[in-house]
């Protein structure tokens, strides 16, 4: 079984990470223990999301066996303009190596800070956000998207958590397509078809 982690820091954003979180669940729900969710932080120290949730993670990124790595979600929040140096050079070695990544909103302002955007397809809040970053030299690269999948880096802004959580559940293959497609329609459109399919298709 591999481990997806997600990293906890104060002032998470609750709502970037929940879909994926939700459709991780739904899918061991049906059976699939190919992956299993850990739920890090440097310290293992509570964290305060930025809904006011307290969240005890499972352990410190310190812990953890890298090689079990299935992907490392980093949602966004109000401090990753500095700091975070443990997850985020954990986020390029598992880049390095093709393991996946997925950053939204702050997220993306975190790992611009450490180069990862400097050379791939990628999208955040803005150009202008990243612009914050001194070290970010990747604007050629910029795509105004919900959301762009390099291969192994996700990238999306804080307005796209439904895209987001997609594009992660079809790079870890997490549900069939038909799911994922009829998941995603219900949850963009509201219409009772894509609920029929998504309930006949599990």
């Amino acid at each position: 079984m591999k481990t997806i982690v997600l990293y906890a820091t104060d002032t998470m954003a609750d709502w970037e990470y929940s879909y994926f979180v939700a459709g991780l669940a739904m899918a061991r729900g049906q059976g699939d223990d190919r992956y299993r969710l850990q739920v890090l932080s440097d310290g293992a120290e509570e964290v305060t999301t930025l809904g006011g949730i307290r969240v005890s993670p499972d352990g410190d990124l310190a812990d953890l066996d890298v090689s079990s790595v299935a992907a490392l979600i980093l949602p966004g929040g109000d401090t990753w303009n500095e700091g975070h140096e443990k997850v985020l050079g954990l986020a390029a070695a598992l880049l390095e190596v093709g393991t996946p990544v997925g950053a939204i909103c702050g997220a993306t302002l975190g790992v611009a800070r450490v180069g990862l955007l400097n050379a791939r397809p990628h999208t955040s809040n803005a150009l202008e956000f990243l612009g914050q970053a001194t070290e970010y030299a990747g604007a050629e690269h910029y795509l105004d998207e919900k959301t762009v999948s390099d291969g192994t880096l996700v990238t999306a802004p804080g307005t796209a958590p439904l895209e987001f959580s997609k594009a992660l559940f079809e790079l870890l293959e997490l549900l069939p397509q038909p799911i994922i497609d009829a998941w995603y329609g219900l949850y963009t459109t509201g219409d009772k078809k894509y609920y029929e399919q998504l309930a006949g298709a599990q």
